[in-house]
């Protein structure tokens, strides 16, 4: 299967491994305004596709933010290996988030998709703010933890059909990590109705400025 599809009039197909060969800083940048392609199990119905407003970068393990900061365990195995690969985790014992991960196999670095605008295959007024929230809509799981996003079989990336303005602040609810919360590390389309909005005080160590 080469991956390629059709939506509406528009021709989708997996972005290169290449692509995902670079900082996950650099990435995490690229994605926003990419196309975020599902086939749901079982290939009966309708790809869902919907355009990616908001990620995060995460940058290996000195980025205290990052779950590569513990090594290589079970749960990390995904993240420390090839980049255009799908890191999946569950957060808060209830939602799956999705992260892309790159840069260089044993580097750590992944980048987590926060939000997606429905392009079709999704209601318009799905629920798709967050990362949680995206996962449910897309019917993501950590079943997907691994898969190959370039193979195109069951999620792929696709690219831009238009360049988005993009926005900038520091990563949502990870205090935690200190210095490391306060990084310009959070992207986001500033036109997109999609973006998640959490509380102020929850961006960086003191909430947002500016």
């Amino acid at each position: 299967m080469n991956g390629v599809l059709t939506s509406g009039t528009a021709e989708l197909a997996p972005l290169p491994r290449a692509y995902f060969e670079r900082d996950a800083l650099v990435v995490a940048r690229a994605l926003v305004g990419a196309r975020l392609v599902v086939r749901p199990a079982g290939g009966a119905a309708a790809p869902r596709v919907a355009r990616i407003v908001e990620t995060e970068a995460y940058r290996g393990p000195r980025d205290l933010a990052c779950h590569a900061r513990v090594g290589l365990t079970k749960r990390t195995r995904t993240l420390y290996g090839p980049p255009g690969h799908a890191y999946v985790f569950l957060i808060y014992g209830m939602y799956d988030c999705f992260n892309v991960v790159s840069f260089a196999h044993g580097k750590g670095h992944a980048v987590l998709v926060r939000a997606v605008e429905p392009v079709s295959g999704l209601a318009a007024d799905e629920s798709t703010a967050g990362p949680g929230r995206l996962t449910r809509a897309l019917e993501i799981t950590r079943a997907d933890d691994a898969v190959d996003l370039v193979s195109g079989e069951r999620i792929f990336i696709a690219a831009r059909d238009r360049r988005p303005r993009i926005a900038v602040s520091a990563r949502v609810g990870v205090a935690y990590a200190g210095e490391w919360a306060d990084r310009p590390w959070r992207f986001y389309d500033r036109d997109s109705a999609h973006v998640s909005r959490p509380p102020r005080r929850s961006i960086g160590r003191h909430g947002e400025r500016g």
